[in-house]
């Protein structure tokens, strides 16, 4: 996949300097397809955090393979630097994100009704529930509200109008512990660290390494194997799959 992204990359980008994409204006429709998969390519090299000089050397490169010029580098010697400079640009955005993390959780865990587990976990209830609650080997059916720090929504099965059923120990362990503490019926708000969410590896491209992201969870059912069985939207809620 990611030969295929960078080969893709290439035949878009080597058409292009750098200079003429900054002013480039899209106006047909042709025009706006192409800068959309500007776009779209654009989230594949996110993870390297490139400033505006590396880029220009990134274009260089792409051009250069595309158009048979002879490389300026040996391919068999850089490509494993390529996948260490990688892991140290994650580093770096992980670390960010998990100081800024540690900074929101601290507010949360202050908040009237909060509570912080041993996990880091902070949860809250924002609706009283009056069913049973669910053990971490039940299905679950819920609606979920899912945010960054900075309230970006990464995801929301509230938004689509379609709930959830999955396997409690199918989902990051957050949801796993903050669900079980939940009763149907119940509405709560479960803030979870990176620890117990994506971890360093993050869910690109929306959820950087490090991440500590919000959910507002309302738990609908505790779902029975027979009604599970029978399928339908199991499965749809990814932002919360491991």
């Amino acid at each position: 996949m990611r030969k295929v992204l960078f080969l893709t990359m290439g035949a878009f980008l080597c058409s292009l300097s750098l200079a003429s994409a900054q002013s480039a204006s899209p106006t047909t429709d042709e025009q706006k397809t192409l800068y959309a998969l500007g776009l779209a390519i654009s989230q594949s090299l996110g993870i390297f955090s490139l400033s505006e000089e590396e880029l220009t050397m990134v274009n260089a490169g792409i051009a250069d393979g595309v158009l048979k010029r002879e490389p300026k580098v040996v391919m068999q010697e850089f490509m494993p630097k390529v996948q260490q400079l990688q892991q140290a640009r994650l580093a770096l955005v992980s670390e960010a994100e998990k100081k800024a993390g540690a900074e929101f959780l601290t507010k949360a865990a202050a908040e009237k009704g909060a509570t912080k587990t041993d996990s880091g976990l902070v949860f809250t209830t924002l609706t009283e529930g009056k069913g049973g609650s669910p053990k971490a080997t039940d299905k679950v059916k819920v609606h979920y509200h899912g945010t960054l720090t900075n309230g970006e929504v990464f995801d929301s099965s509230t938004q689509r109008g379609e709930p959830v059923t999955f396997p409690l120990n199918g989902v990051i362990p957050c949801w796993t512990e903050g669900v079980q503490r939940m009763k149907v019926g119940e509405k709560s708000r479960l803030v979870c660290p990176s620890s117990i969410a994506y971890g360093d590896r993050g869910a690109p491209p929306k959820i950087k390494p490090g991440s500590t992201l919000v959910f507002e969870v309302e738990l609908l059912e505790i779902v029975k194997e027979d009604a599970a069985s029978t399928g339908g939207d199991e499965g749809k809620g990814k932002k919360a799959t491991k």
